[in-house]
């Protein structure tokens, strides 16, 4: 069992779903009470990766798991290729953690279409686990895309008065970013089998090793870097979340703030930064002032919000800031 917990703990909540909808749609306190069970059941099964000794001693990658999945030919190979380290595994401890509160804020704030709701939340926690734990860069899109599927339609359907605009302003800067990123991971697959070098699908640990030329890596670290700066999110690509945080539901917002945002900070710090290094150092200067901006006018400006979820959004763009300039210094 120890040896596939990953997977166990990252599709447990898409069988949840599942059983979710099944239930019948008119007993909303059921639908509640059974989504709560299965987030609390997907945190106790995470449990004992937090009291694993091995990451105090190893930095290197625990519970890997790596199965080939879709191959075609030579042309294309992706694997099913999982596993944690000491970075991951507070971030996976952090979702599993938050999600049973999250669907306790639902309880008298959820009235309509409740299966749907409850259905979206175990989809999107499948899809945040999934993001944390890929070490194959195509599973990760995978997870990454799929994360914003269940967000647009909280924000969209269950919002606030203009939860339309804000749920395709969301979907607009992530699918945008995320496309960008998309033609780098592929760019960077067909560049590693035409030059040689020896890659086992779209594996991370791979890609690291490639002796790529400084000139190519400025260009294929602004697609990555782009890309998850919008999830940050950084300075000035941020407008999208004080509209997302307005207007989506509370358990919406509360994992915005709580895990959506980790995911861009997380990108650089497990793929941006080490797949690129030499365009990292070039554009190191630019970046860390967009941090410093970031923390300045994300403070500023929640100063001034009346609006308790603007200022938590504004916050988080002055938060974050800190922590991508951390992540450059």
């Amino acid at each position: 069992m120890s040896e596939h917990i990953l997977s166990l703990m990252t599709f447990f909540p898409l069988l949840g779903m599942l059983i979710v909808l099944m239930l019948p749609r008119e007993n909303g306190g059921l639908l509640k009470i059974a989504t709560l069970v299965v987030t609390l059941i997907t945190f106790i099964i995470s449990l004992p990766l937090a009291f694993d000794p091995v990451f105090k001693t190893s930095a290197a990658m625990h519970y890997t798991e790596f199965v080939p999945w879709i191959s075609v030919g030579d042309y294309f190979q992706m694997n099913y290729s999982i596993g944690i380290d000491g970075i991951s595994l507070w971030l996976v401890m952090l979702t599993t953690f938050i999600m049973p509160i999250t669907v306790l804020s639902t309880w008298n704030a959820v009235d309509k279409n409740v299966k749907g709701f409850m259905a979206l939340m175990l989809l999107l926690e499948t899809a945040m686990l999934g993001a944390f734990i890929s070490l194959d860069l195509f599973l990760f899109y995978i997870f990454w895309e799929l994360m914003l599927i269940p967000m647009y339609f909280m924000i969209g359907i269950w919002g606030g008065v203009n939860r339309i605009y804000a749920a395709v302003k969301f979907f607009i800067y992530t699918a945008v970013g995320s496309l960008l990123m998309l033609v780098a991971i592929i760019f960077l697959y067909y560049y590693a089998v035409n030059t040689g070098a020896v890659v086992s699908g779209f594996s991370i640990t791979d890609f690291y090793n490639l002796n790529l030329n400084p000139e190519l890596q400025k260009w294929l670290f602004l697609a990555f870097a782009f890309s998850f700066a919008i999830k940050v999110p950084m300075f000035p690509v941020h407008t999208w979340l004080p509209d997302a945080h307005t207007e989506a539901p509370t358990a919406g917002s509360v994992i915005l703030a709580a895990v959506m945002l980790k995911m861009g900070t997380y990108g650089y710090l497990r793929f941006a930064m080490p797949l690129f290094p030499d365009a990292l150092q070039h554009y190191l200067p630019w970046l860390a002032a967009l941090s410093v901006i970031g923390i300045i006018y994300g403070a500023l400006v929640a100063m001034m919000q009346k609006d308790v979820k603007k200022l938590v959004a504004y916050s988080s763009v002055s938060h974050l800031g800190f922590v991508m300039l951390g992540l450059f210094l």
